[in-house]
C-alpha cells in the first residue's frame, strides 16, 4: 500500500493554537497538548479578571472620593454624597467624580456645597 499523506488542516490548527501561546515560556509554548491546556486555562484567567477588574475600579474611585471628602474642608463621607446626588438627580457617576476629586478637589467642595444645601 502506498503511503497517504495527511492534509493541513490539522497543522493550520496548531500554529493557530501556537501564535497564540508565542509569548508563553517553555514547554508551554512548544508542545501542543501544554499549549492547549495553558490557552483554555488563560482565557478562563481573562474571562473572569475583567469583572474583577470592573470591581477593582469601582473600590478604587470610592476610595479616593471618600478620602478627599473627609480631608479637611468637608467633614462628611462618602454615602452622604452618594445619596445626596441621587437625591438631587444630578447623574454623576463614582468615575468621573473620581477624576474631579484628583485633578480639582475645589470643584468636588463647590458640589458638595451645592448639594448640602
Amino acid at each position: 500500500m502506498t503511503r497517504i499523506r495527511r492534509g493541513y488542516i490539522a497543522r493550520r490548527r496548531r500554529t493557530k493554537i501556537r501564535l497564540f501561546a508565542a509569548s508563553f515560556q517553555g514547554a508551554h509554548s512548544r508542545i501542543t497538548r501544554t499549549i492547549t491546556q495553558q490557552k483554555l486555562r488563560a482565557l478562563v484567567s481573562a474571562h473572569r479578571d475583567r469583572d474583577k477588574q470592573k470591581r477593582d475600579f469601582r473600590r478604587l474611585w470610592i476610595l479616593r472620593l471618600n478620602s478627599v471628602i473627609r480631608g479637611n474642608r468637608v467633614s462628611h463621607s462618602y454615602s452622604k454624597l452618594i445619596y445626596n446626588l441621587q437625591k438631587k438627580q444630578l447623574f454623576l457617576n463614582r468615575k468621573i467624580l473620581a477624576q474631579i476629586a484628583i485633578s480639582n478637589r475645589n470643584c468636588l467642595y463647590i458640589i458638595f456645597n451645592e448639594i448640602m444645601k
